[in-house]
């Protein structure tokens, strides 16, 4: 036997022993399923899914880190179980349901497990229904954003707000020279005015 005929037998040996597995798996729907970058204290680990999802589609990673890489999906969850009221949850969650709900209706599968075209597509329309001047009337009278709006704000808040989002793609001018909080007189020449 030589090299290349060890090489096929190995190979062979080692896919009927894989291919059992992965058929029953492709059978049973089975689907790989992206990490989440945190452990969500808020968020169920779906919710969590779909939330990162979301943010990384509104800010992906370019030169400069993306949402996920500045943990934006942390964040929100944080920021979800800390500041919000019990009816600002509870309205935070029924309108990520019905996020979800209506994603499954249109692409068959949780927002979070869906491919990255449908998922991309899906946001674009809800975007785009958000802005309609129909739901922004509607929006206005009841003085509260869509859902996908809320997303939004709440990605480019804790984006902006982290030291990647702030250093590398905002303006950052650290103040030059070091604090020194007492010094003589003489060595400033005249106080400053305050």
């Amino acid at each position: 036997m030589n090299r290349r005929e060890a090489i096929q037998k190995a190979a062979m040996t080692l896919g009927y022993a894989i291919s059992a597995s992965a058929a029953f798996g492709v059978l049973h729907g089975c689907k790989a399923r992206p990490d989440l970058v945190y452990k969500p204290d808020f968020f169920t680990e779906e919710q969590a899914l779909t939330i990162s999802e979301l943010a990384e589609i509104i800010l992906p990673k370019t030169t400069t880190p993306g949402a996920k890489d500045v943990g934006v999906p942390g964040f929100i969850d944080d920021l979800l179980k800390t500041t919000y009221s019990k009816e600002k949850q509870a309205n935070f969650l029924k309108e990520l349901a019905e996020f979800d709900e209506e994603a499954k209706k249109e692409y068959g599968d949780n927002f979070g497990l869906l491919k990255k075209e449908d998922q991309l597509a899906f946001v674009k329309k809800k975007h785009d229904e958000a802005l309609s001047s129909d739901n922004a009337n509607h929006s206005m009278k009841k003085n509260e954003a869509s859902f996908i709006l809320t997303i939004k704000e709440l990605t480019l808040l804790g984006f902006f707000t982290s030291e990647p989002g702030a250093t590398q793609v905002l303006q950052y001018n650290q103040v030059l020279g070091p604090y020194q909080g007492c010094i003589p007189l003489e060595k400033v020449g005249k106080a400053w005015a305050v």
